[in-house]
């Protein structure tokens, strides 16, 4: 573990990491989010019965974009050329709850955790808005990452998640 703050000089003012000496590397993470619900609005998914459409597609193209945009609303992340970005939902009915996974990649001098952070978090928030008239009390959480490989770190895997 890294034992200073890097997006801070030694003034403690607020700065974009410096990436000029790093080497190119591919770079993946992956990272989740969960939305839980009532039973109901687990139900109309299903029967893709929502007034509003494919909420799951829509979703998807949400936390898509906004992998593509993470320089837009982080202020210190530096822009990156993607070169994958996948959102993909686990429904599950014990919980009533939707898990999105998030995984993002690109050949760069810097990670994607950023940009896999901010995919799952976004799907996870158009399932709310597309999901609100139902259940206004749906709660967004337990968002994190769960992987990330490349750069001089190589791996790095949370404990008890299991992904390639």
């Amino acid at each position: 573990m890294a034992n200073k703050l890097t997006h801070l000089d030694e003034q403690g003012q607020a700065i974009m990491v410096d990436i000029s000496d790093k080497g190119v590397t591919t770079r993946v993470a992956i990272a989740s989010a969960r939305l839980t619900t009532e039973a109901e609005v687990l139900a109309l998914l299903e029967r893709a019965a929502n007034k509003k459409g494919d909420v799951f597609a829509t979703a998807r193209v949400a936390g898509i974009m906004a992998a593509k945009r993470t320089s837009d609303l982080i202020p210190l992340c530096h822009p990156l050329a993607l070169t994958k970005a996948t959102i993909e939902f686990q429904v599950d009915a014990t919980t009533n709850a939707i898990d999105v996974t998030a995984t993002c990649a690109v050949e760069g001098k810097t990670g994607v955790e950023m940009e896999a952070l901010t995919a799952a978090s976004v799907a996870a928030l158009t399932l709310y808005d597309m999901c609100k008239a139902v259940d206004p009390e749906m709660v967004i959480g337990d968002i994190k990452l769960l992987q990330k490989t490349g750069g001089k770190r190589g791996v790095w895997q949370r404990e008890g998640a299991e992904y390639d």
